[in-house]
């Protein structure tokens, strides 16, 4: 491990010294460049305003090369077609090739400047190129100049660097092993009593250590297999849930699709002529389908909800019409089991999610109607307790037994199966319910006896207009 820890060390080391190397280049290499251009820019600004474009532009560069720039440094003037006017380099201009087609010179008449590196042919070497747009806008100015960069610099500046680079990579390997002494006599003494937690006692015994950081990893081993257990235990759960949901989402999905295959069938293959028969078929079809439907609406509104992906558009909500519109949407299903409906609702107006209170409302009342008795009863009241709104749904139907109680908000739990079957239910109002009153950092409670009714109780804080 030692070796390791030194081998590591140093090819860290290394990389680093070789990122720094190469980032310093290149930021040095720009610093340079842009230094460069800009006082090449300078320089021709000075020319375009010394000159006189009336004049003999030839000889008026030719003073300005030898009174200023030095021979070293190429001015040429250009017309905006790129054809050549003055060139310090040459006194027969006729002989140059038109510029137009060069970077710099197209950057500076699109822009107003420009600049470009390239090799030249003619003369050998690299260059640096820039272009500025003349003042009155007929001409180009360009300035050239040989540039090799950072090459030059590296080479005078590479012997010491690399002197430098082995004295600082010794020095490092020589702290890299006596760190590494300190570090890895511990972590064996440390390994050699993690070895003990094999064994049914887990008994584990560790002395202080010059680091700290050792310390906080003895002292956390225990910690840590304790919560590795926990975790390992509650993935074991998560799974297991998981599988009993889509075990059972495809087996309330299996009915209604056969379902829906069978008729399809009688209808397809013509086994029946009977009008009657056949509009049954298509009924039942409907059916089916809206349950098939209902049912996957619920399984994505469950996922949002666990996930926090639901999209809550907050508004302005009163309470009571809310409450009337569901009561008036479950009517129909009341009237078929001969439920009454009593509601008693405050004049309550909150800033919440009309959608989300209109699910759990209506799987409440829903619930209490489908496990009731013919001629039953449901009552609902609605209230503000201070800063909370409290909702009250009862029934005086079937109930729900102790054992039962805390199963009902479980997906697809069914206190009576054939009940909800016959009502067309998912087996899954009661969990959303849970997840929406979740969600709104509420709380649900129920009371319930076999044979007398249930009643379910949703407390959630409030925010008011």
């Amino acid at each position: 491990m030692k070796k390791a820890i030194v081998y590591k060390f140093a090819f860290v080391l290394i990389f680093a010294l070789l990122i720094s190397g190469v980032i310093s280049y290149i930021v040095a290499g720009n610093q340079l460049l842009n230094g460069k251009v800009e006082h090449l820019n300078q320089v021709i600004k000075t020319i375009d305003y010394t000159i006189d474009y009336q004049g003999d532009l030839q000889q008026e560069i030719l003073d300005f090369q030898k009174n200023t720039v030095g021979s070293e440094d190429r001015i040429t003037i250009l017309k905006v077609d790129g054809s050549v006017c003055a060139d310090t380099n040459t006194t027969d201009v006729s002989t140059l090739e038109n510029h137009a087609d060069r970077e710099e010179v197209k950057e500076a008449l699109a822009s107003g400047y420009g600049y470009s590196q390239r090799h030249s042919a003619t003369l050998g070497k690299d260059m640096l190129y820039v272009a500025y747009k003349s003042s009155n806008g007929d001409y180009i100015i360009r300035m050239a100049t040989n540039y090799e960069g950072l090459t030059d610099y590296m080479k005078i500046l590479l012997p010491s660097l690399f002197v430098g680079f082995l004295v600082v990579l010794i020095l490092s390997l020589f702290v890299a092993s006596k760190l590494a002494d300190d570090i890895t006599k511990p972590l064996k003494e440390i390994a050699g009593e993690m070895l003990k937690l094999q064994s049914d006692d887990n008994e584990f015994n560790f002395k202080k250590y010059k680091y700290g950081e050792l310390n906080i990893i003895s002292e956390t081993i225990e910690i840590l297999t304790c919560n590795v257990k926990e975790y390992i235990d509650k993935i074991e759960f998560e799974k297991r849930i998981r599988q009993e949901f889509f075990s059972n989402a495809s087996h309330e999905l299996k009915t209604p699709i056969t379902s829906v295959k069978g008729y399809a069938e009688i209808l397809q293959n013509n086994l029946t002529t009977d009008m009657v028969v056949r509009e049954d078929c298509i009924d039942r079809i409907l059916k089916e389908t809206d349950n098939m439907t209902n049912l996957i609406n619920d399984i994505l509104m469950i996922s949002k909800l666990e996930t926090n992906e639901v999209e809550i558009d907050l508004s302005e909500v009163r309470i009571a019409p809310l409450l009337d519109e569901v009561t008036k949407s479950l009517k129909p299903i009341a009237d078929e089991n001969k439920i009454v409906i009593h509601s008693d609702c405050q004049p309550i107006v909150i800033e919440s999610s009309e959608r989300q209170l209109r699910e759990l409302l209506t799987n409440l009342m829903t619930n209490a109607i489908k496990y009731n008795y013919p001629e039953g009863d449901v009552w609902v009241n609605i209230k503000r307790d201070n800063n909370d709104l409290i909702i009250v749904v009862s029934d005086n139907g079937i109930g729900i037994s102790r054992e039962d109680k805390d199963r009902v908000f479980e997906r697809f739990f069914r206190v009576d199966k054939g009940r909800s079957k016959k009502n067309g239910g998912t087996g899954l109002g009661l969990a959303i319910v849970k997840h929406v009153v979740a969600y709104h950092d509420g709380e649900i409670t129920l009371e319930s006896e076999l044979g007398k009714g249930s009643t379910f109780t949703i407390k959630m804080p409030i925010s008011t207009r």
